[in-house]
């Protein structure tokens, strides 16, 4: 019987067919695209010719079968979960960390790369092909080649069980974010929300059979209420539920809980790290970044802590003063978000609900991809005539100006059940092409929460969430025009992890542009643009509790690599402890003990980030300051966004990101536009 994910491993520039896709496909493709690989390796160390084309294009294709397998299995595990493909999923995290120990530790294999990068072929290689084969010496190392036999075998059994870890982290949050909901019978407890919000809960209660409104922890729905519902107690039990998932406490008390999942992480990320003779984990994370050491992260974020904190402290005591004249003597942590709302609109005549109307799927998606023709010169256009998994989403293909066809990207727009939270780009292939000339289009998964149209009113979206989808879309745009055709440095891939965050945070300023906010927005009814006032109002309000939101971000910055770098093995996690230490230092109050946070941290426990949320931040000198030079030269200088095109988002990780930033600004990054752009007084 034929497998439709061997199938379209095996076929060149071939797409996922996700509706054949069943679970009893996943287990038996994964394992034969890793006893093939195991087979291309056996072959090329026999053939003993240790040339790029005769040990490199054979492993890459290996590699790629792999890529094409798993990427939309872990994408449809990702965005339409449910238990049968869960379990196929999860059965073979094992195998493949197990594969990527065996490759990692395979001693001929590394000396044939030594051999090939000492050889006199190595010298007339592109930059690329020698970036992609000193990176791949470097990750033979950080994979324990070097180390002995017994060493090895732990090595094996600590990343096989992380690699578990992590997914059951997501499960749990995943299970415990869908398993509460808030039921509203009573109508009255529904003032102050907005109807978008009254009309999606009324839907979702349909949806699911029951009466009145429902509310879920899906952040479309939790966030109107926290921002707008005038009662009091039900902002308690949303903040509650929301803020003890995946716990020890709260309404599904221990149910899902992630406390042993993230003690045991821990521990073994150390134990990994002092392995490969590092003395924690955040050295090691470290070893492939920007970043020098934890203390210079952490000396970076201190620094950031000094200039924003009194800024953050004065933004905070303007809530409370709010409150107070309106006779709120003590704000409770689910207050805050409410009278923060209530301040802001009245001090700016301006909210989210009002501008929604204003920010159509329609038109945000069509302006987008004007702004991005604008400056790279780039066409996008759906195409109708490819099966999707999911009868919302959209596919699209993206054409330069020269008429050629760049990548193409899968759009994932709307929060549902079974989908994970957040917002994310993944790739199912890079670009790649062989010495045969073949070449690989790089195509993408671009994913977001928001909330879905409702009756017969288009989406409407926040301006965060315009926000947010532009940000994906840099990410998205750094993996798909990527002119690299050498795999494991092209697009995203071999990028530094503390600066793949630069194309994303970049694109996010044209959000705030007038002149592209034209293109943008435009009233779902009437076409209207926004109205001067509304668009003045919205702008002054841009640096709103900046500093606050400043403090916020480091907060989980320093929590992360003090975690990570911190740690004692005696002792084991205090994660509760850090967090609090980090919080007397930087946050502007401390919420309720019973707060769980930690637990919902996927981007540390299960999402890449561990010892590299930093990167946020890092990433984010680098966007103001490119930015800085449109602003200097024109937002849509043709000239400076083809520089950007060039430098940045077609070089991919060919070259080190300090080299390429460096070409494009003609100087070393500085920090003060990040501060400007923050309201943050340098």
């Amino acid at each position: 019987m034929s497998n439709p994910l061997i199938e379209v491993a095996d076929s060149h520039n071939a797409l996922p067919k996700f509706s054949a896709i069943k679970p009893e496909h996943v287990e038996p493709a994964v394992e034969q695209v890793i006893n093939d690989a195991k087979g291309a390796i056996d072959e090329v160390l026999a053939a003993n010719q240790y040339t790029w084309k005769d040990l490199v294009e054979p492993l890459q294709r290996a590699d790629e079968r792999i890529q094409k397998v798993w990427a939309p299995v872990s994408h449809l595990n990702s965005v339409m979960s449910e238990p049968e493909l869960r379990a196929a999923h999860d059965a073979c995290l094992a195998k493949l960390s197990e594969y990527a120990t065996y490759v990692g530790q395979h001693q001929g294999l590394f000396a044939a790369y030594q051999a090939l990068s000492e050889s006199q072929e190595f010298a007339s290689l592109s930059i690329a092909q020698q970036k992609l084969i000193n990176d791949t010496l470097r990750d033979f190392k950080l994979s324990g080649v070097d180390l002995p036999d017994s060493k090895k075998k732990r090595y094996a059994e600590i990343t096989s069980r992380l690699s578990e870890l992590s997914s059951t982290f997501s499960n749990n949050l995943l299970d415990a974010t869908h398993a509460w909901h808030y039921q509203v019978t009573d109508e009255a407890q529904l003032k102050g929300l907005p109807d978008s919000a009254i009309e999606a809960a009324k839907e979702a209660a349909q949806d699911a059979e029951k009466e009145g409104w429902l509310f879920t922890l899906d952040i479309p729905s939790y966030l109107p209420v926290m921002l707008y519902a005038d009662d009091t107690d039900f902002r308690k039990a949303m903040y509650q539920a929301f803020v003890t998932r995946a716990s020890d406490v709260g309404p599904n008390a221990g149910e899902y809980d992630n406390s042993e999942v993230m003690n045991e992480t821990l521990a073994l990320r150390h134990e990994l790290a002092n392995l490969l003779g590092f003395d924690d984990y955040a050295q090691m994370s470290l070893a492939t970044k920007m970043a020098e050491s934890p203390s210079q992260v952490l000396s970076f974020l201190n620094d950031l802590a000094e200039r924003s904190t009194e800024q953050a402290k004065a933004d905070y005591q303007a809530i409370e003063d709010f409150a107070k004249a309106q006779s709120v003597e003590s704000l409770d942590a689910w207050d805050v978000p409410y009278y923060s709302e209530q301040l802001k609109q009245s001090e700016y005549a301006v909210s989210d609900e009002q501008l929604k109307p204003y920010f159509p799927e329609h038109k945000v998606v069509a302006g987008l991809f004007s702004v991005v023709n604008r400056l790279f010169g780039i066409r996008i256009s759906e195409r109708t005539d490819v099966e999707t998994y999911h009868p919302t989403v959209r596919f699209y293909e993206i054409k330069d100006a020269e008429d050629e066809v760049r990548g193409y990207f899968y759009m994932d727009l709307y929060a549902r059940a079974g989908k994970r939270g957040g917002a994310w780009m993944a790739d199912f292939v890079g670009r790649s092409r062989t010495s045969d000339g073949l070449l690989q289009h790089p195509v993408a998964f671009l994913t977001c929460n928001f909330s879905k149209p409702v009756g017969d009113k288009p989406a409407l979206f926040t301006h965060d969430e315009v926000l947010t989808l532009f940000h994906e879309f840099g990410h998205g745009l750094h993996h798909m025009l990527t002119q690299v055709d050498t795999a494991g440095v092209s697009g995203i891939d071999g990028v530094e992890w503390d600066a793949v965050e630069l194309p994303s945070q970049f694109l996010e300023n044209w959000c705030w542009e007038p002149e592209a906010l034209a293109d943008i927005s435009g009233h779902y009814e009437t076409g209207d643009p926004l109205p001067q006032t509304l668009l003045d109002n919205m702008l002054a309000a841009r640096n709103f509790q900046s500093a606050m939101q400043m403090v916020r971000q480091l907060e989980f910055s320093l929590f992360d690599m003090k975690l990570h770098s911190e740690f004692d093995a005696d002792k084991g996690a205090d994660i509760a402890g850090v967090l609090n230490q980090v919080r007397e230092q930087v946050a502007v109050r401390m919420p309720p003990e019973y707060n769980r946070f930690q637990h919902s941290f996927g981007h540390i426990f299960a999402g890449g980030y561990a010892a590299g949320y930093y990167s946020y931040k890092w990433a984010e000198v680098l966007s103001a300051d490119a930015f800085a030079k449109f602003e200097e030269e024109g937002i849509f200088n043709q000239t400076t966004g083809r520089a950007f095109l060039h430098a940045i988002l077609e070089r991919g990780g060919s070259q080190p990101a300090a080299e390429l930033f460096k070409e494009f600004r003609e100087r070393e990054p500085e920090i003060n536009a990040l501060l400007r752009h923050s309201g943050i007084a340098s």
